[in-house]
């Protein structure tokens, strides 16, 4: 019989609150939870002591863009910087990478480039583009998680945004899979409307491209998403809400109930739009970071349980991308990279939003989990799920500066401000692969199929 590893502290937190516990591994699954001093002879223990013992974060809103766009992002940065945050599971996106995840042997390319790099696990989305209805069964079982479609022009040519039309040709197939359809819900309209009035404004105001993504076309893409969701049976899942003003309407439809689940990131929870100097492109995403008191809102609607878990969005670029010389918000790419910092940044404002930590560990382990149909094996601290487990010290703040980040490029909006909640050890399947700013021995991260655990 092997040795059976422990890792006690006194604040586990488990499906049954936070208590002093020790958590037994035998062969990288978690036998038994039991109390603090129960340590079987000879075990080999990793005293936490005071710091907090809780599942690995599941991130299933990750662009790591390999093949094609490695230098924007690879699987080894990502999954590196992953680690040193706590995320021990993160789902990839469909996007970024050449070629984007919408065919098998595309699917088959990310897996390719992926052998060998991860540090943590990883699984993979499909994506719903125009025309490849056709290919959903065939990524369904090979193993995709579920499929990602945008409602308006992704920023690449590769993966093409779908119109309402193409939606009606796509969900019958995925209502007979049960495959969850994550959107990122915003309609053109609107947005091309504000295009036009916002022809001549101050490109290097946060304002101009606030306006230009104004909170009618994520409300309208929503409610049209929640219909359809009514209409075909079929899961829906919006992806990275800012505008708050749609949680009512989510809140009804899920008293339907339909199968609707709602993601925000930290982003949105942490910064707002007074915040954003002029010219601040590193700041810049789509949905966009909108006003305080719409953070307000957003904070409430995940304390009540309408908004069901926080990603990261990570979605990195080059440098020069950002446009960070002119300024231009509406020129820059949009995207935020935070892989390493939710855990975080999300303590960081949780003591201002009684923001408990058994709520931390729903919203950013177990319904996470549940989305991508992992919830049997990851996202909770029990007998029989995988040992995957974060080691944080919640009473620590720190600076994040460009020294303290794994991502291949460094531009944050985090940069310069303090984070509460530094990640000390993470755990894949019982082995210590992260440890006060190390690493210990090679990738060893699986590369995750739908249906294999």
């Amino acid at each position: 019989m092997k040795t059976i590893h422990v890792i006690r502290s006194e604040r586990v937190v488990t499906p049954e609150g936070v208590a002093p516990r020790s958590v037994h591994i035998r062969d990288g699954v978690i036998t038994a939870v039991r109390d603090y001093d129960n340590l079987p002879s000879g075990a080999n223990v990793y005293d936490a002591k005071k710091s907090v013992v809780m599942p690995g974060l599941v991130d299933t809103h990750v662009h790591i863009n390999e093949p094609g766009r490695t230098e924007w992002e690879g699987f080894e940065t990502a999954t590196r910087a992953a680690a040193a945050g706590g995320v021990t599971t993160l789902i990839d996106m469909p996007l970024n990478s050449i070629p984007a995840t919408t065919t098998v042997p595309a699917l088959g390319a990310k897996r390719k480039a992926a052998r060998g790099k991860c540090w943590v696990n990883v699984g993979f989305w499909g994506g719903v583009v125009p025309g490849n209805t056709g290919e959903l069964r065939g990524l369904y079982r090979a193993g995709v998680f579920g499929f990602k479609c945008f409602l308006v022009p992704s920023g690449v040519h590769e993966f093409e945004h779908v119109t309402e039309k193409d939606l009606r040709a796509a969900l019958p197939t995925l209502a007979a899979l049960r495959a969850p359809l994550l959107v990122h819900a915003e309609l053109p309209g609107h947005i091309e409307d504000a295009a036009k009035r916002l022809a001549k404004a101050d490109r290097t105001q946060y304002a101009t491209y606030l306006s230009s993504r104004p909170p009618e076309a994520e409300y309208e893409a929503i409610a049209l998403m929640i219909r359809l969701c009514r209409e075909f049976c079929v899961p829906v899942h919006i992806v990275h809400l800012s505008d708050a003003s749609a949680i009512g309407a989510l809140r009804r439809a899920k008293k339907e109930p339909l199968p609707i689940t709602v993601e925000t990131c930290p982003h949105y929870l942490f910064f707002s739009s007074r915040e954003v100097p002029r010219g601040a492109t590193e700041f810049k995403c789509a949905p966009p970071i909108r006003e305080k008191d719409n953070r307000a809102r957003l904070w409430y609607g995940l304390l009540k349980g309408t908004i069901d878990m926080v990603v990261s969005d990570h979605s990195p670029s080059l440098p020069e991308m950002k446009c960070l010389d002119s300024g231009d918000f509406l020129r820059a790419w949009g995207g935020i990279s935070s892989l390493q910092l939710g855990l975080s940044a999300m303590w960081e404002k949780s003591i201002g939003h009684k923001l408990s930590l058994t709520h931390l560990l729903h919203c950013m382990t177990t319904a996470p989990a549940r989305l991508a149909g992992l919830e049997n094996r990851k996202g909770a601290i029990a007998a029989g799920y995988d040992a995957d487990i974060v080691v944080w010290n919640s009473d620590k703040r720190f600076r994040v500066t460009p020294a303290t980040l794994r991502h291949r490029h460094k531009l944050t909006p985090y940069r310069g401000k303090f984070v509460r909640g530094l990640v000390e050890a993470t755990f894949l399947r019982g082995d210590l692969i992260y440890d006060r700013g190390k690493f210990h021995g090679e990738p060893r991260g699986a590369l995750l199929r739908r249906g294999e655990g």
